[in-house]
C-alpha cells in the first residue's frame, strides 16, 4: 500500500502543494493544461527550479489576467461542478470550498456561499485546490496523511488590515488538525487554501511503520534565511499491515436505516479499516441492525467517538483481534482518458480489483454500464501487470 505524507514543517499552501507534486514527477504539461480544464481563462503557468536554504525545490507561479470582479464561493462551486475532472476530485474540491466558505462566513457573519473572494485570488484558489486534489489522484497513492503543521507567527496583511497569525479563517479551518512548533517561521506559514487541502485530503497522522520511496519539495514564494520555506511530500509504502486490530460493535433499534451510510462514512474518515452492518432481532421483538467496525489500535478511540457521535447507541463493545493480510499496492488505469484506481493483491498470483467509486464515476463520464467499465479496467490492469514482468 503506497501512501503520501505531507510534511508542513514550514506550513502549507496550494501553490507549494502543486510544486511538490511536480517535484515528485508529475509532468509540467498536466499543470499547463489545468486552466483550460477548469475554464478559468488564459492563465499562464510557470514552473522553475529554485533553492530554499540550499534545497532544490519546484516553484509554481500563475500569471492570471486582471479580473474585473471577485467571485463568491457559490460561483466557485458552480465552476468546480463544470470542471473536467473526475468525480473523486470534484467531490473533494467542492468540500474544500464549502469549508472555506463556512470559515470565512463565520468570521464575517455572512452565508457561506455569499463569501466574496477578491479578484485574482478567487481564480488562484480554484487552480490551487482543484489542481492539488487532481495531482494526488494522478500520483496514484492509496491514502494521504500529514505530520504536524506549522502555522507561523506574527501578522499577515489582509484586505481589511493586519491580522494575527493564524488568520481567523485559517484558524477555523485548522480545527481538529495537529499543529506543530513553527520554529523559525515568521509570518503566515499555512494559508486557508493549504488548511482546506489538509482537511479534505488527509486521513490524519501517518501509520507507525512505513518505508520511504521518494520525496518532493514545493517552494513558497518567500525565500527567508535560516530555513527552507517549502512543503515536503514524502511517498512511502506501509512496512506492514496492522496485525492487531480492535473490533467495535453495537446494536441499535431506534435509528433510521437511511442514516447508516453517513455513519459508515464517518467511521471510515476516523480511520476504520472496514465497516459492516446487518439486521438483527433485538429484545421485545424489535428489529434492529448491528454495526461492526475494525480499526487499528491507535485509532480505536477516535472511531469509537464517531460511533457515539453519529448513531443512537449508548454502548460499544470492543475486543482485540489479529488478522493476516496479503501484500497490496495500487495502480491507475486510464479508460478512454478517465482515471480508475485499481487495487492489486499478491496472493501468489496477482488479483486486481477496481475501486468501486472510480468505476461508477467512469461509467457516468463514459456513458457505459459500470460492469462493462469494471471488466475493461480489470483487463487493462492485468495487461499492465503482465507487461511489467517482461
Amino acid at each position: 500500500m503506497r501512501i503520501a505524507i505531507l510534511d508542513p514543517a514550514a506550513g502549507i499552501s496550494g501553490d507549494m502543494t502543486l510544486a511538490a507534486l511536480l517535484s515528485l514527477g508529475l509532468p509540467v504539461e498536466w499543470l499547463e493544461e489545468l486552466p483550460g480544464r477548469l475554464g478559468v481563462g488564459d492563465v499562464r503557468v510557470t514552473v522553475r527550479d529554485v533553492r530554499r536554504a540550499g534545497i532544490t525545490c519546484k516553484l509554481v507561479e500563475f500569471a492570471i489576467p486582471s479580473q474585473p470582479h471577485g467571485r463568491h464561493v457559490g460561483e466557485l462551486l458552480q465552476l468546480v461542478e463544470r470542471a473536467q475532472v473526475s468525480d473523486w476530485v470534484k467531490e473533494r474540491a467542492l468540500r474544500a470550498f464549502r469549508l472555506v466558505g463556512e470559515a470565512e462566513g463565520r468570521v464575517h457573519g455572512v452565508a457561506p456561499e455569499q463569501v466574496h473572494l477578491h479578484e485574482v485570488g478567487a481564480v488562484d484558489a480554484v487552480l490551487d485546490i482543484v489542481g492539488a486534489i487532481d495531482g494526488f489522484e494522478r500520483l496514484g497513492v492509496d491514502a494521504v496523511h500529514h505530520l504536524p503543521v506549522a502555522i507561523g507567527r506574527g501578522w499577515v496583511e489582509a484586505a481589511h488590515g493586519r491580522l494575527p497569525v493564524p488568520a481567523p479563517a485559517t484558524a477555523i479551518l485548522l480545527e481538529g488538525i495537529e499543529v506543530g512548533a513553527s520554529g523559525p517561521v515568521e509570518g503566515e506559514a499555512t494559508t486557508p487554501t493549504g488548511a482546506a487541502l489538509l482537511r479534505v485530503l488527509s486521513a490524519g497522522p501517518p501509520p507507525e511503520r512505513w518505508r520511504m520511496v521518494g520525496s518532493g519539495w514545493g517552494a513558497g514564494q518567500r525565500d527567508p534565511k535560516g530555513y527552507p520555506n517549502a512543503l515536503r511530500i514524502l511517498v512511502a509504502e506501509l512496512a506492514a499491515e496492522a496485525a492487531r486490530v480492535v473490533l467495535l460493535a453495537t446494536d441499535v433499534d431506534d435509528m433510521s436505516p437511511e442514516y447508516v451510510e453517513p455513519l459508515r462514512q464517518a467511521l471510515i474518515a476516523a480511520g476504520a479499516l472496514d465497516v459492516q452492518t446487518w439486521p438483527v432481532q433485538m429484545k421485545k421483538g424489535r428489529q434492529g441492525f448491528r454495526v461492526e467496525a475494525m480499526a487499528p489500535e491507535a485509532l480505536a478511540d477516535a472511531v469509537t467517538a464517531e460511533l457515539f457521535r453519529h448513531s443512537t447507541t449508548a454502548g460499544v463493545r470492543r475486543w482485540v483481534a489479529e488478522r493476516a493480510t496479503l501484500p497490496r499496492h495500487q495502480l491507475t488505469v486510464r479508460l478512454e482518458g478517465v482515471a480508475v484506481r485499481v487495487k492489486v493483491l499478491d496472493g501468489g498470483s496477482k488479483r486486481v480489483k477496481p475501486e468501486y467509486d472510480d468505476v461508477l464515476a467512469a461509467a457516468k463520464a463514459l456513458g457505459r454500464p459500470p460492469i462493462d467499465v469494471a471488466r475493461a479496467v480489470e483487463r487493462d490492469a492485468e495487461a499492465l501487470i503482465a507487461k511489467s514482468k517482461e
